[in-house]
């Protein structure tokens, strides 16, 4: 096959499927696994596909989300689900235990449910250090420019500064869960500050109701292997195979 012609069939698939994994086009295409990057970087720059970690997705602006609510209309989605989900996250945090809080409002309900005085707790949220200190839990803060729609600290400096630590658990948000896209969000700075915290955990967890299967941002901060998932619901059995998943319903 000619490589303008192979590249036009991944193209379709892409496009057909909306994401597609490096293995299920080898499969396609009977293709080698360095044959089919090649093609999805050189489409990728022609922007007629867009490439993600072991795979690609289609550049329809529909079906790669960019942007993301503010704070304040986040926190009254899927609360029941939230709920559950962070109630038996906080129940996983031991004494000794030196935790990780990643900002979002599934994060910030964690807190509602924590009880260890035994652990210490460092954060890049600043709703969520202030929570964290009312409860009188040992505290600290991550440094670095604030993100005012999401009410996060990133950057390079809060980057470096987690570069400092070494966290036995580490809690994470996410936009978007997807088998070739791994955990995405449309962020860079945040990617980056959330790739970073779960280099430096010993164990991640993401919290995310069953809203977020399936979805894909522009950013991807981890694969789908390098964290488990807490979520509400079972997803479907392929995201069960690339990770532990406990569901909660």
């Amino acid at each position: 096959m000619l490589t303008e012609e192979r590249r036009n069939k991944i193209t379709d698939i892409v496009n057909e499927k909306k994401a597609v994994t490096v293995t299920e086009l080898m499969e396609a295409l009977d293709a080698s696994a360095a044959t089919i990057r090649r093609d999805l970087n050189a489409l990728d720059l022609e922007h007629r596909i867009c490439k993600v970690f072991g795979g690609a997705t289609a550049v329809n602006s529909g079906d790669v989300n960019t942007t993301e609510d503010e704070v304040a209309a986040k926190v009254l989605k899927n609360v029941q689900e939230k709920d559950l989900i962070s109630k038996y996250a906080a129940s996983l945090v031991q004494d000794n235990d030196f935790v990780y809080i990643d900002s979002g409002t599934t994060t910030l309900k964690l807190i509602n449910y924590l009880t260890n005085q035994k652990a210490k707790y460092i954060t890049n949220g600043i709703v969520h250090a202030k929570k964290l200190i009312e409860k009188h839990f040992d505290t600290m803060v991550i440094g670095g420019r604030v993100k005012s729609s999401t009410e996060a600290i990133i950057g390079p400096d809060c980057v470096d500064g987690i570069r400092k630590y070494h966290f036995t658990k580490a809690f994470m948000g996410t936009n978007g869960i997807s088998i070739p896209a791994g955990y995405t969000t449309p962020d860079v700075d945040e990617a980056l500050v959330k790739a970073e915290a779960i280099r430096h955990s010993y164990m991640t967890y993401i919290l995310a109701d069953h809203s977020k299967f399936g979805q894909v941002s522009s950013v991807t901060f981890a694969e789908i292997s390098a964290c488990c998932i807490i979520t509400d619901t079972h997803p479907e059995k392929a995201y069960m195979d690339q990770t532990v998943i406990k569901t909660l319903e």
